[in-house]
């Protein structure tokens, strides 16, 4: 007997092209019949397979492939912006279609044509009205709930969406989120109780659209524009013992999607985190005190640093390694013979001493690029390597206690800050090594990456004309020295074939093996100190954000929480001063921050957690400004004109000495 044969699945037939449906659109604005144009509507959205069937390309091609989802984009967009526009009986057939193909049985995997009709639905503005949500959520929900390997499909067709038509896409999530946790009218939607999965569904959706927008380079948008910072306002640390106590596990917590979570949310976290660690270490002491029948003394709260000026590097090494059990309390500075308490200003003054005597090119732990403005660990080998520990003890330092550093690394250097975020438990895991390309190497050697994109993109005999092997050549301390990319490298020729293996061998030599034991001395000096599952909610970026600060200046918001100690806001000296600053170019702005903060960049809460000062300084108007860094205090003489002050203040800000730099 013969097996009797299936019959071919009844494909819908495409309806219109994208030229007829415009038309269609015309007559009837014109006309004010919109019959045809309802009936497109009704038949398009009335099921999965008319959808996919009505934007295809091809109606006959399966189109099962990653990177094209074979959909008309254009004609998507078409349809969806005249949809708007069109009579309420249309706008809620639509709906209406919506539901029943939601609701509607399904039997065995989600096909490919499903896939697209998720795709194409979730692009629907309709969604931006809080009356649609219900729906809405059901569509979240189950796109959340279909398989990895549709996700997969799924994430790569929205990277091909352009930014005007994936933004939106994002920002409707967003507000989806944020009205869920505080509805204007409660009554909108079903009680809390009932709709649990709302924004767990709408997270795990916006999850696929940042791994989309992480699959282009450059980016769709920019990562920030993932923050909801209606999350500022719920109980994070509620959020975060969750996540730490449950993972990834069937409870919901936003920690499992902190691409949503803003930088200023997340410092929150890392200070409660790091504050209640403080208070347990130092309630221990205090206990192990009173245990042993001795009398308490307030400085075992403190890390306390005593210091010589004269001997700072070496010193501030010895107490941080006597005292590496009371990293993690607060900090505090006292310089030997030098009278004062330290309420802020010593320990920023500690900092930036530091710092500066570090990353001074004699000292020769660090190398500063001019072509790039950065620093960069230096190869040289050493019989030690405490004071990169030191340095990274520092950094840690700097987050825990809300210091801004004047720093500047490259953004490679934060990324192997994380690789992992969290300190291996087997010592003899490599750290700080993460994949490294062209792009990171521009940020450090620019002319460097420029030559290995050029033997790259060579279309002569690489062979022959460039005589390369897999060798590479590094001075340290006048001596030439040899190092192989590979074994045997020095016998390997460079060739067309193996170039690519080449530049990403060398690649991987500068930034990761030849300072491999430095940067994992500064790798656990860091985590000595932040050693937090928190770190594990943070890109590099933001790192870097957390120990420099912001590079965006806001000098508006900077006036607007200036505090004046002999001067009043409305005197004349001042409203010249401001509006010289508000006319400044950025980099006079960023020289008068630096002088006066001891960094250009702005602390993760914004311009009012500079504590900014202006001090009135009774000495002659002859006089250049005095900036009292520590403090974040100007000292102005009470210029009488405004081109005066203009002018004392460019030579003052453009002559002071900058911390860290060359």
């Amino acid at each position: 007997m013969k097996a009797p044969v299936l019959p071919e699945p009844i494909l819908p037939v495409q309806p219109k092209t994208m030229k007829d449906f415009l038309e269609d659109v015309e007559k009837a604005k014109s006309s004010g019949d919109w019959k045809t144009v309802y009936d497109f509507y009704l038949t398009t959205f009335d099921s999965f397979p008319e959808l996919s069937a009505a934007f295809k390309k091809d109606a006959s091609a399966s189109f099962n492939t990653i990177e094209d989802s074979g959909i008309n984009a254009k004609f998507v967009n078409a349809v969806y912006d005249a949809l708007l526009n069109t009579p309420q009986d249309i706008q809620k057939t639509v709906l209406k279609g919506i539901i029943n193909s939601l609701l509607q049985d399904w039997k065995g995997p989600r096909t490919k044509d499903d896939l697209r009709a998720y795709f194409i639905l979730l692009q629907n503005p309709q969604f931006n009205n809080t009356s649609t949500y219900v729906i809405y959520a059901h569509l979240l929900r189950q796109t959340a709930s279909l398989v990895e390997a549709d996700h997969h499909f799924l994430a790569h067709w929205f990277k091909k969406l352009s930014q005007k038509r994936f933004k939106p896409l994002v920002e409707r999530l967003l507000q989806f989120i944020s009205l869920r946790l505080f509805p204007a009218k409660p009554e909108e939607f079903p009680p809390i109780s009932k709709c649990s999965w709302w924004i767990p569904s709408a997270s795990k959706v916006l999850a696929l659209l940042n791994t989309a927008n992480s699959l282009v380079h450059p980016p769709l948008i920019p990562y920030t524009d993932f923050y909801n910072s209606t999350l500022d306002h719920i109980d994070l640390m509620e959020e975060y013992h969750t996540w730490q106590s449950f993972g990834n596990s069937h409870r919901f917590s936003f920690c499992q999607y902190p691409f949503v979570i803003s930088i200023a949310a997340k410092k929150i976290i890392i200070q409660r985190d790091s504050e209640q660690q403080m208070i347990s270490i130092a309630r221990q002491s205090l206990v192990d005190k009173v245990s042993r029948r001795q009398r308490p003394d307030m400085n075992m709260l403190f890390l306390n640093m005593k210091v010589r000026r004269t001997h700072l590097v070496s010193d501030s090494l010895d107490e941080l390694t006597r005292k590496r059990a009371d990293l993690k309390k607060k900090l505090k500075v006292t310089f030997v013979g030098e009278a004062g308490l330290d309420m802020g200003g010593l320990t920023k003054e500690w900092f930036l001493l530091l710092i500066r005597q570090i990353f001074h090119p004699d000292y020769g732990m660090f190398t500063y690029h001019k072509d790039s403005y950065c620093h960069w660990f230096s190869s040289f080998k050493c019989d030690n390597y405490s004071e990169f520990r030191l340095v990274g003890i520092l950094m840690g330092l700097a987050v825990y206690n809300s210091i801004t550093l004047d720093i500047r690394f490259p953004p490679c250097c934060y990324k192997k800050l994380l690789s992992p975020p969290i300190v291996p438990s087997d010592q003899n895991t490599p750290v700080g090594i993460c994949s490294v390309t062209t792009d990171d190497l521009c940020q450090i050697m620019p002319e460097l990456a420029h030559g290995l994109s050029e033997l790259l993109s060579y279309e002569g005999n690489v062979e022959e004309d460039f005589y390369s092997t897999f060798q590479v050549f590094q001075e340290e301390f006048g001596i030439i020295k040899s190092y192989n990319l590979k074994p045997g490298g020095d016998k390997i020729p460079v060739t067309n074939q193996n170039r690519k293996e080449y530049v990403q061998l060398y690649i991987d030599f500068l930034l990761n093996k030849s300072i491999y034991k430095q940067f994992a001395a500064f790798y656990y000096g860091f985590h000595s100190v932040c050693a937090s599952n928190a770190l594990m909610l943070l890109r590099p970026e933001e790192v870097e954000i957390l120990v420099c600060g912001s590079p965006e200046l806001d000098m508006h918001a900077l006036q607007r929480s200036t505090q004046y100690d002999g001067y009043a806001k409305t005197d004349l000296t001042i409203r010249y001063f401001w509006d010289v600053v508000l006319g400044f170019p950025l980099d006079l702005q960023k020289k008068l921050l630096h002088f006066t903060t001891g960094s250009d960049r702005v602390p993760v809460g914004g311009m009012a957690d500079l504590n900014f000062k202006i001090s009135k300084n009774e000495t002659s108007t002859n006089w250049l400004p005095v900036a009292h860094t520590c403090f974040n205090q100007l000292c102005l003489p009470p210029y009488k004109s405004k081109k005066d002050l203009k002018q004392k203040l460019i030579i003052g800000i453009s002559n002071s000495e900058g911390f860290g730099l060359e």
